[in-house]
């Protein structure tokens, strides 16, 4: 039977903003079911020492074979799905020339298919409770020129516009959705794919001239994951500092 304690599923969680955002929704009370390629047993410890309940799951988010294993999971285990953080992502920084139909597939199904292929996992039992939050983590590359990103660019714009999509048509099931879009910011993907050199002089076009962590879009997604955020949906909100200004 369903707990009374809200359930979130992040995706990516392993590392970088999906483990950061783990924890705060753990500090706010909220049980959290960590899924990545990798084990996220350092996640789960840091969600049960903040006092929710932490699961691991190894999973391929932009496979339906494994996000129809995960949907049984939360149903059997659960009971329920109230949140969902859509964070996982790659951005490998290659040149448009080098980029060959392969890569660009593998860009597409990770960052975009996978939302889609993980709103229709946790749809069913967001419905079956009147009440969600999913949110989709993009970009703000798209209102920047960064050179060797046209394939991560693309499927970012396709988070942005997917959103006010399903929006439309979850709103009736008191369901909300909304994006999130970080600037690049010093997590290990970041510093992995992106020079630091890099970070460090888009800061400086930011409002506030400093480089990103993960910490700072933490208490964005926290807002949007809450009861507080009931009349926001279809919005993307760009958390990076002010260096996209609308």
């Amino acid at each position: 039977m369903p707990g009374t304690r809200k359930v979130a599923v992040v995706t990516g969680a392993a590392q970088g903003f999906g483990r950061t955002i783990s924890v705060g929704l753990a500090q706010a009370g909220i049980d959290v079911v960590a899924v990545d390629l990798a084990e996220a047993k350092e996640t789960v410890a840091e969600v049960e020492r903040a006092g929710a309940h932490g699961a691991s799951l190894v999973a391929d988010v932009s496979d339906p074979a494994s996000t129809n294993v995960l949907a049984r999971l939360l149903s059997d285990e659960f009971g329920r799905c109230d949140i969902l953080v859509n964070n996982a992502g790659i951005y490998p920084n290659v040149p448009f020339d080098e980029v060959d139909f392969e890569l660009w597939r593998r860009v597409h199904s990770i960052n975009l298919d996978s939302q889609f292929l993980m709103v229709k996992a946790v749809l069913p039992l967001m419905k079956q409770g009147h009440w969600g939050r999913i949110i989709n983590i993009t970009s703000n590359s798209i209102g920047m020129v960064i050179p060797g990103l046209a394939h991560y660019m693309a499927s970012k714009a396709g988070v942005i516009g997917f959103t006010p999509g399903l929006a439309n048509d979850v709103a009736e099931y008191g369901i909300t959705v909304n994006a999130v879009g970080p600037t690049a910011s010093k997590t290990p993907g970041g510093l992995t794919n992106i020079e630091q050199e890099h970070i460090e002089a888009l800061a400086q076009s930011q409002a506030i001239k400093r480089a990103g962590t993960a910490d700072d879009i933490v208490g964005t997604v926290l807002f949007l994951a809450s009861e507080s955020s009931a009349w926001v949906t279809g919005q993307t909100i760009m958390a990076d500092g002010g260096l996209i200004r609308l």
